[in-house]
This record gives structure tokens, sequence and C-alpha cells, in this order.
């Protein structure tokens, strides 16, 4: 794992296209395998770890909706997404938030800043869709590196970008999208 650890770290000092260079150099590093009695599912260990079953459910979701997607580990002392997600070879990372329950999702969010600055939310219990509309304008708010809000809820998968948030009527289009 010291190979990917020590790609995974020039993330931190990197920008633009050499960012995204260095997402696609890490997803095809070598170091990934398939996981067992899964589809363009690839790990590169951690299948002991605690979060791994919320990871893989996400990830099952992520490919039904066309990505091939790299689960990332923890090196520690590095802040890492949880995932590399390809579709159309395009990579991106992004950090998982499992939403559970009717917490606050903007301090899930919050969570995220450092690591990712695309986020997956995936749904798993219902949620007001005005109040998670005006909760993720507020982290969009609050971080000016946000990029992306990507929400799986059932079979759905919505992404939510910096520009939308910013529409004048956002709250009321995100409310439909949402509910559908």
């Amino acid at each position: 794992m010291g190979d990917i650890a020590a790609e995974l770290a020039k993330l931190h000092v990197l920008k633009g296209a050499d960012y995204s260079r260095q997402v696609e150099r890490i997803a095809r590093i070598g170091n990934f395998h398939p996981v067992q009695n899964e589809s363009d599912i690839f790990s590169v260990g951690g299948e002991n770890e605690d979060d791994y079953s919320n990871l893989l459910n996400a990830a099952r979701k992520a490919v039904t909706h066309g990505y091939k997607v790299y689960i990332l580990p923890n090196p520690s002392g590095i802040n890492t997404a949880d995932f590399i997600f390809e579709r159309k070879g395009v990579y991106r990372l992004y950090e998982l938030k499992t939403i559970q329950g009717s917490s606050s999702v903007l301090n899930r969010l919050t969570d995220s800043t450092s690591q990712s600055n695309h986020v997956l939310l995936n749904m798993t219990t219902h949620y007001n869709g005005g109040l998670l509309a005006v909760q993720i304008k507020s982290y969009f708010e609050q971080n000016d590196r946000a990029l992306e809000v990507l929400i799986f809820k059932r079979k759905v998968s919505l992404s939510v970008k910096r520009n939308f948030v910013f529409q004048k009527d956002f709250v009321r289009k995100f409310r439909k999208e949402f509910g559908k």
C-alpha cells in the first residue's frame, strides 16, 4: 500500500489538470484488485474495516448508475476520499456520507471538506427534500472548493453541481427532482 499512499498524498498539492491526471493515475496504478463476486468494483484492501460494508453498498449502487468504482484505502496520516468513480473516461474522487437517519446532512457534508470536493450522499432513509436543498446550499456557501454533491436515493441518482445550487429557484427545482 506504500505506493498508493504516496500517490494519494500528491493530491493535496496538485490542482486542475494535474490533479485530474493524478486521480486517473491512482485508479490505474495496478494495486487494485476486483472485489470478489462484484462487477466493476475494485479495492486495495480494507475489507475488514468497520465502514467497508457501507462502502461496498454505495459502490454497488454506483455500478448500477454506470460507474466503475475503486475503493480507496485510508493510509494513516493522509486525508483521502473513499472512492474513485470512473465513467466515460472521467475519474473523480468521492467522499461517502451514508444518511441513515434524520440527522443533519449539513454536518455530514461539512465533515467531508478536507477529503474531496465531490461528496456522495447515499440516502438509506426518507429525508425532507426542502431541508436537504437548504443544507446542500449552505454546504456550497461555506465551502468554495465544493463542486458536486451526488445523491443516491433508492434507484435514482441526482447530481447537484455548484452552478445549479446558486440558481434563483434552486430549492424548488431540487425538491421536484428529489421527489421523483
